[in-house]
């Protein structure tokens, strides 16, 4: 069905109107090979409270926006190249439910539809999706995801020292490695996560440590094989070398 689509006036025609609607602060949509497979309003659970959104399912990028009018205007366009997207089903908890988490190495959130038969055709199409693109490509899921942020509401003391009550004054924070709401003193640091930023991010104090050590353990371990290497190296050694 979709190589069908791909080519045709009326796909083209559909995503030509959803350019349309996000207007010229949008990205560009149309590229050859792209089919529209459906689209729907969805419950993204922001920090603060849950959200409608607009979303739209490409065969190879998911798109979400703000709704400013439903059907003609949207903004703050958010793409989700599809190969970089793994799913799971989320339980269902008081007013929350049919949801399941999107997943990818940059961010990572929780999305609800209005019912369970919408999050099976959900789940089902971009589920399809991933496989598709990733079968033609050759490579292998994506292993690494950013974690998935615990909404402001969850949390009226910091996760992390459980001493700190949160106030208009002593401020909320996310820490960007294991997504608790933390409070000040508790996420002073700041870590590199190549696949979130290319700054570092604020982390919280347990996570800035578990960090450290691992690039610590990394570097001792990569400098271990550097120095057996080298150790190696001896004149009476040069051929077995060219196998190293």
């Amino acid at each position: 069905m979709v190589d069908r689509l791909a080519n045709s006036e009326a796909n083209s025609k559909r995503i030509a109107v959803v350019e349309g609607c996000f207007g010229a602060a949008g990205q560009p949509l149309a590229i050859p090979g792209r089919v529209l497979i459906g689209e729907g309003v969805l419950t993204k659970l922001c920090r603060k409270k849950p959200k409608a959104r607009q979303f739209f399912l490409f065969n190879d990028i998911l798109v979400y926006g703000n709704i400013m009018i439903q059907k003609k205007k949207y903004n703050k366009q958010h793409i989700i190249p599809l190969e970089s997207v793994t799913i799971d089903k989320v339980p269902d908890e008081g007013d929350l439910r049919n949801g399941w988490l999107i997943k990818t190495p940059t961010k990572s959130f929780a999305v609800y539809a209005a019912t369970a038969t919408e999050k099976s055709e959900w789940m089902n199409h971009i589920g399809k999706c991933v496989e598709d693109l990733l079968l033609k490509s050759g490579k292998a899921p994506t292993g690494e995801h950013a974690a998935v942020w615990v909404p402001d509401s969850e949390a009226t003391v910091c996760m992390r020292c459980q001493k700190v009550k949160f106030t208009p004054v002593s401020r909320r924070h996310h820490c960007r490695k294991c997504g608790f709401v933390v409070c000040g003193p508790c996420s002073e640091r700041k870590h590199l996560l190549p696949s979130q930023s290319s700054k570092p991010v604020r982390v919280c104090e347990f996570c800035f440590v578990q960090l450290t050590a691992e690039g610590a353990a990394a570097r001792s371990d990569s400098l271990g094989r550097l120095g057996s290497k080298f150790h190696n190296m001896s004149d009476d050694d040069d051929d077995d070398d060219s196998s190293d």
